[in-house]
């Protein structure tokens, strides 16, 4: 299977992008990595750091800074690696696509080149994520910020297939995330949305409110793009701050660091859970071809976890299954 991967976009590009195709290159026997970037940067890294493993290269001279307008960008920066990336796919000279890269010009451009799955009005960015049963797919989590009820409804069916076909839920659950449980809270949008969901969705639980999000009440949470990229955000902050809070903590004295050392096991398996590199990439739901989106402070065991995720869409092919379902 050939990805093509962005080694210009993130914060820490290229080192870690390459060093997290090197792992996956490692790992994964059945993946012809194409990479996609400036050839002097790319050779001057590889050598530097010493890093060997099979792969091609298209040369892309210029790149989309993470503050460069999207829809500009994208129009005028034609030479970029995200250009170029999602080019390769509709060329079918690659079968998926992976960049750490600036999120509203990779949404653009994979729009643009790559047009939406017929019946799909627009596309939304999917997150897995933990939970205190395993794990819960929220869409959307920032593509689209301003969505009707049918957007969302197709989000909830999308979200349905990727999380039976990519996650193994047999029969997955469906909620709204919303400020408040009781069917006539929130805005007009939301309570169609509501109504749709619950017509057409036996498995749907109703509104869910953030403060749910991580016990796992349910497998799928359907959101619009702003209300979801925030919950997002504040999620991956709190968690963050948590975690140095409760290892500063322990540190003071010596009973505080005698129970680090008890706690060890569990604080280990604590910061697994919300390190946002254990799950890789978030997949663009709705295009026709396979975008993955890494976080942009990917390391490399991000970026080789974003591969992974691309490589699962391609098995079990993914839009085929979408496409599948609308018709249905």
């Amino acid at each position: 299977m050939k990805v093509a991967l962005d080694v210009m976009g993130g914060d820490y590009a290229p080192l870690e992008i390459l060093k997290g195709a090197c792992l996956a290159s490692q790992e994964f026997k059945d993946l012809e990595l194409i990479l996609v970037g400036k050839s002097s940067a790319i050779k001057e890294y590889l050598e530097k750091e010493n890093l060997k493993f099979k792969f091609s290269l298209i040369e892309a001279a210029e790149n989309i800074e993470m503050a460069d307008s999207p829809a500009l960008s994208v129009r005028r920066k034609k030479g970029s690696s995200i250009v170029k990336g999602v080019e390769l796919i509709k060329n079918k000279e690659a079968d998926a696509f992976v960049s750490c890269g600036n999120t509203g010009a990779l949404v653009c451009a994979s729009t643009l080149y790559l047009g939406l799955i017929e019946g799909i009005e627009r596309p939304g960015i999917g997150l897995v994520f933990p939970t205190l049963e395993g794990s819960s797919l929220m869409i959307d989590v920032g593509a689209n910020i301003d969505p009707k009820p049918l957007h969302l409804f197709q989000y909830a069916l999308m979200a349905q297939v990727y999380s039976q076909k990519v996650l193994n839920k047999p029969n997955p659950s469906l909620g709204l995330l919303n400020i408040g449980e009781e069917e006539t809270k929130g805005p007009e949008f939301l309570r169609e949305t509501s109504s749709l969901l619950k017509k057409n969705f036996s498995n749907f639980l109703g509104n869910i409110e953030p403060k749910d999000i991580f016990i796992g009440i349910c497998d799928c949470i359907i959101s619009d793009g702003l209300a979801g990229n925030i919950a997002l955000k504040v999620s991956e902050g709190f968690a963050e701050a948590v975690a140095k809070f409760l290892i500063s903590e322990v540190k003071k004295d010596f009973l505080g660091s005698l129970g680090l050392g008890l706690l060890k096991r569990s604080l280990k398996r604590f910061s697994q859970m919300i390190d946002y590199a254990e799950y890789g990439g978030a997949p663009l739901l709705g295009i026709d071809g396979v975008v993955i989106i890494g976080h942009g402070r990917s390391n490399a065991k991000a970026v080789k976890n974003a591969i992974r995720a691309a490589l699962k869409e391609l098995e079990v092919n993914i839009n085929e299954e979408i496409k599948t379902r609308i018709k249905n």
